[in-house]
């Protein structure tokens, strides 16, 4: 999702070397011919792979069919404890569910139980699935298009959302005039959700179980809106208020970003000199400290060469860095914090790493009919802006909006960037779309959302109005910063998971689960010994973090 998975229009991608999850091993998906069920075969070493064939439109077949990539690993367990799929979204949208399974399969099986074939899919015009949304006719013209481009912060200069709302205009036209598959209107997250019960159906089930994360709570959300009769179990993570996001106003999803940025400063000073390189004697220190870093930065911008590159840490990088920060506070609080010290210094490389764009573009005239398929942030925008509401403001309503988003956080300048305006352009809409409202009296089984206490994106208040559409569903809190509760593994709410797949076990009312990590790299709490199994399930959960974080984090470029 465009703001709650830190993806922007206009965008550099912001992936710490640490948070980068290695690359899966290779499969020839253009090998494999669409059928209507499920024919697998065998595929990065112990998985099972097919493409299904779905109708672009399932209300008029005779427009076309797309082909979904579909991965699964089968579990081993014997027929009568096996439960059926477990669908799985990283988010986005734009994020390949086919990647990620292929780095979480094993773990995510001891997470939410071995009784479930645990299964990953490109959504239609994601990555591996075909026909692929594509604004760029070549891979070189995509590259031009970023040359030089960095997350604009809308309050960075007087001509930032004019420049802005030009661009996504653009973007708009190409995407409409190039879309000669025309899968774009038909990407939408309803048909997504359509997608997920012919994938369950074609199973032998009737009913979804389904993980999602970020953009992924939107869809199980929406899922189970248009069936709330075919709900198994559904678990959401990182919850926004999802009617929100089809009224292309996220505003109230920065009700936390704020509170997140505080425990930057509450940890710094906390965690003490020798691990914090930002470290102050007071939390306002600290947030003083930066105050003035930004305002000598947005004056005086600082000069970098990399090995790799060259570029410029101005005051919209230094932001855009600080904010995709909080989304995952556990693995970049301490570089963010060694950048912040080196920056003061004159030192703008690890900043600039940090926010450094994808390694430079060069040809390679040898491979060129290898099929693309990296197009996250295509797929993100195609996807975002086709399930909203038509956006057609103005450059001055378009500032009045900021203005009144900024009231909410000092960050909202990437919230309205990412989303309000990036839409702006759009032009290519289905009619019958699902636009809302998400929500359903009764559904066959209640959901499990799940909400930190300090999300910088999907804040507890817009998972309680997601929840309110859900009567009878249950709401988990996770006590820390960051997005989704993979930002930091938790004995607890992994426990609360299983029980919720594996016997249907929803938590108390007011459960708030601790993490078993610090910022900062503090020492845990508990010095306890860890009971049989606990490493194992923390092994497994920092995984999944690994793998899902560069998709909840990063900032594509087209």
């Amino acid at each position: 999702m465009i703001s709650l998975c830190g993806i922007f229009l206009l965008s550099a991608v912001l992936v710490s070397p640490l948070a980068v999850a290695q690359a899966p091993p290779t499969f020839s998906w253009d090998m494999l011919a669409p059928t209507q069920n499920l024919t697998w075969v065998e595929c990065y070493s112990t998985f099972q792979c097919t493409r299904l064939e779905v109708p672009l439109d399932y209300s008029d077949p005779s427009v076309g069919t797309a082909a979904l990539a579909v991965i699964r690993l089968p579990t081993n367990v014997s027929k009568a404890e096996y439960r059926g799929p477990l669908l799985f979204n990283p988010g986005g949208p734009g994020g390949s569910g086919v990647d990620t399974l292929v780095t979480v399969g094993q773990s995510a099986q001891l997470v939410f139980g071995n009784q479930y074939d645990v299964v990953g899919f490109d959504p239609r015009g994601v990555s591996y699935s075909t026909p692929i949304a594509s604004f760029f006719e070549t891979d070189a013209e995509r590259a031009v298009w970023n040359a030089g481009e960095v997350p604009t912060s809308l309050n960075a200069s007087s001509d930032s959302i004019p420049h802005d709302w030009a661009r996504a205009s653009l973007l708009g036209q190409l995407a409409a005039q190039r879309d000669a598959s025309g899968i774009l209107k038909y990407v939408t997250t309803d048909n997504v959700a359509r997608d997920m019960l012919r994938i369950t159906e074609s199973f032998g089930f009737e009913k979804l179980q389904y993980y999602g994360l970020s953009y992924g709570s939107v869809l199980g959300a929406t899922f189970t809106a248009l069936f709330p009769d075919k709900v198994g179990r559904i678990l959401i993570d990182g919850v926004p208020d999802a009617n929100a996001w089809f009224n292309a106003n996220l505003t109230f999803e920065a009700t936390d970003t704020d509170k997140a940025l505080q425990t930057f400063f509450d940890g710094c000073t906390a965690a003490g000199p020798d691990l914090c390189a930002f470290y102050a004697p007071t939390a306002s220190a600290i947030e003083a400290r930066l105050e003035t870093l930004t305002t000598a930065i947005r004056a005086r911008p600082v000069p970098v060469v990399t090995p790799t590159g060259y570029g410029i840490v101005d005051y919209s990088l230094l932001r855009s860095v600080i904010f995709n920060s909080l989304y995952t506070p556990y693995t970049l609080f301490p570089v963010l914090a060694q950048g912040l010290a080196a920056l003061e210094a004159g030192n703008g490389t690890i900043l600039f790493s940090m926010g450094e764009t994808a390694p430079p573009f060069e040809c390679d005239c040898t491979n060129a009919t290898v099929p693309f398929h990296l197009n996250g942030a295509e797929a993100t925008v195609a996807i975002q802006c086709g399930d909203a509401v038509e956006v057609n403001d103005s450059v001055e309503e378009l500032r009045n909006f900021f203005e009144n988003a900024a009231r909410t956080s000092e960050f909202a300048e990437f919230l309205v960037g990412s989303n309000r305006v990036s839409c702006a352009g759009w032009k290519v809409y289905r009619k019958d779309r699902f636009k809302g409202p998400v929500g359903a009296a009764n559904t066959s089984f209640p959901l499990l959302l799940v909400t930190n206490t300090a999300d910088p994106v999907t804040p507890k208040a817009g998972a309680l109005k997601t929840l309110a559409g859900f009567p009878g569903s249950a709401l988990l809190t996770q006590d820390s910063p960051g997005h989704t509760s993979m930002t930091a593994p938790s004995l607890c709410t992994s426990a609360y998971f299983r029980e919720y797949f594996v016997n249907g076990t929803l938590p108390p009312p007011g459960t708030v689960c601790p993490v078993n990590a610090a910022l900062f790299g503090q020492p845990a709490n508990s010095t306890s010994k860890r009971a049989e199994g606990e490493e194992e399930m923390l092994a497994a959960l920092r995984i999944i973090a690994d793998a899902v974080r560069p998709v909840i984090t990063r900032k594509f470029t087209f």
